[in-house]
């Protein structure tokens, strides 16, 4: 690099004061290259104009001879030695506000909806909002996992219900046991068509005519099915948990709380010399 370049290179990253020799290097490398492709473009060699953004984006994208790796590489170096030497052209950035979790239906509330979905006109229709309510507010499914669910994936399974989600995250969900009866029917009646209805998993509004029939305006909130979710998880986090069962030895008293563990337990014969 030319003479001005360098003396450039040396009097920003002096002010940077890098943390070590082998940063210091790369930051020289940087603010150098900076300025051997600005300094014959006729930008002057100052901090205020070189380390301003928006030269260091214009050298990161449109400087030739540079492979992908090191235009990030410089990118990066350049944006830590401008937010050291002149602030005032980087300002912090502003936290994006977060999103609260939506309020769950209470139980009045989601036997409102099931009530709704008995109310409809057709057996189809009854059959697929209540599949809805169950699938969002039973097993926590939202967007394309209820769009790509079908009759034949709920199944009875270790003296539950489960549905298979299949899709992008394909897992095995148990449902609640308070919609293990609606949900069967309402598989039994889609069979290996989809429960929430329509031909193809892809169509993004499958769910809004099920949403608007129970949209009845009879004093119910409006049907989200985040806030399904929402309702799944407050109903998961209220499950009462079992103690782990231990293991003692048969024919001796198990500690106070625990569950005594004595079938198929056997203490190994000890090995004589």
């Amino acid at each position: 690099m030319s003479a001005e370049a360098a003396a450039f290179a040396r009097e920003v990253i002096t002010k940077t004061g890098p943390g070590g020799r082998e940063r210091a290097k790369n930051l020289l490398w940087a603010a150098g290259k900076l300025a051997d492709w600005a300094i014959p473009l006729g930008l002057e060699p100052v901090p205020e104009v070189l380390l301003h953004p928006s030269a260091a984006e214009r050298f990161t994208r449109c400087a030739p001879g540079l492979p992908g790796v090191a235009r990030r590489t410089l990118r990066t170096n350049l944006r830590f030695a401008g937010r050291r030497v002149v602030p005032q052209l980087y300002p912090a950035d502003l936290p994006l506000p977060r999103e609260r979790a939506k309020a769950p239906y209470s139980a009045a509330e989601i036997g409102g909806f099931l009530a709704l979905a008995d109310a409809q006109p057709t057996a189809e229709r009854r059959a697929r909002a209540a599949g809805l309510v169950c699938l969002g507010a039973g097993a926590g499914l939202i967007r394309s996992d209820l769009r790509e669910v079908r009759g034949s994936d709920v199944a009875c399974r270790s003296g539950g219900v489960v549905v298979t989600v299949r899709g992008a995250r394909p897992r095995t969900v148990p449902a609640l046991a308070r919609y293990h009866d609606r949900l069967l029917a309402a598989a039994r009646f889609a069979g290996t068509g989809l429960v929430c209805g329509g031909t193809d998993p892809g169509r993004r509004n499958i769910t809004n005519p099920l949403v608007s029939a129970l949209d009845g305006g009879s004093g119910l909130p409006r049907l989200d099915t985040s806030r399904l979710r929402a309702t799944w998880l407050a109903d998961c986090a209220e499950l009462p948990v079992r103690p782990p069962r231990s293991c003692t030895r048969r024919g001796s008293a198990a500690p106070s709380g625990s569950a005594t563990w004595s079938p198929g337990w056997s203490r190994p014969a000890r090995r004589r010399r």
